[in-house]
């Protein structure tokens, strides 16, 4: 239970962490960067929990973020050259280089965000790695019962697992069928229709 609990808050504590250049990216604000690192602590993992589903949806996102992490790099270099006090860069003075202020900042961050929201919501290939993902996620479930709860909830992801597959059935069969298998999605269908067979069976023979 320890080593559990241990996991747990050091789970916090990297999010937390992860945080911190992001921040800057926006802000040197003492005060901003503490409370929002704070809030991190506080509600992150909860908060990634509740949108692990939609995450599937945006199948853009990690291009969007590479971006937004590329542009946070470049901004805290040319912040370190702009007050600049290292005697070997330009004898100890501060570099005249472009320097991002917080509102520009914000501007092209939250314009990257949304550009790739956008992008993912309109695009088929968002709609069916959702789908896939969601199948997976269901089999999984079923597959693996005793880590999602009661026993008693098997059939209910069984049956969402069969309205997953009946969702697939709109895309292109192809493309799915090379999507399942990259993903393991195949794999995990196929053991929970095998795992539910065996215990139909064993209601039958009661």
């Amino acid at each position: 239970m320890l080593l559990v609990m241990v996991a747990i808050g050091g789970t916090d504590i990297l999010f937390a962490l992860d945080s911190i250049p992001a921040i800057y990216g926006v802000t040197d604000n003492v005060y901003i960067v503490f409370t929002a690192t704070a809030f991190s602590l506080m509600g992150l993992r909860q908060l990634f929990f509740l949108i692990d589903g939609l995450l599937d949806r945006l199948v853009y996102l990690k291009y969007g973020l590479a971006v937004i992490l590329g542009f946070i790099g470049v901004k805290l270099i040319l912040e370190a050259l702009y007050d600049n006090r290292l005697f070997f860069i330009n004898g100890g003075e501060p570099v005249d280089v472009y320097h991002f202020d917080p509102y520009t900042s914000l501007g092209i961050i939250v314009g990257v965000l949304t550009l790739t929201v956008v992008a993912s919501l309109v695009s088929p290939k968002g709609a069916m790695v959702s789908a896939v993902k969601s199948l997976h996620r269901h089999a999984h479930a079923y597959n693996n019962v005793q880590y999602h709860g009661e026993a008693g909830e098997r059939e209910i992801h069984y049956e969402k697992m069969l309205a997953a597959e009946t969702a697939l059935l709109k895309f292109d069969e192809t493309r799915i069928g090379e999507l399942m298998e990259d993903t393991g999605t195949t794999w995990e269908v196929e053991q929970a229709r095998r795992a539910h067979a065996a215990f139909e069976t064993e209601i039958d023979a009661d």
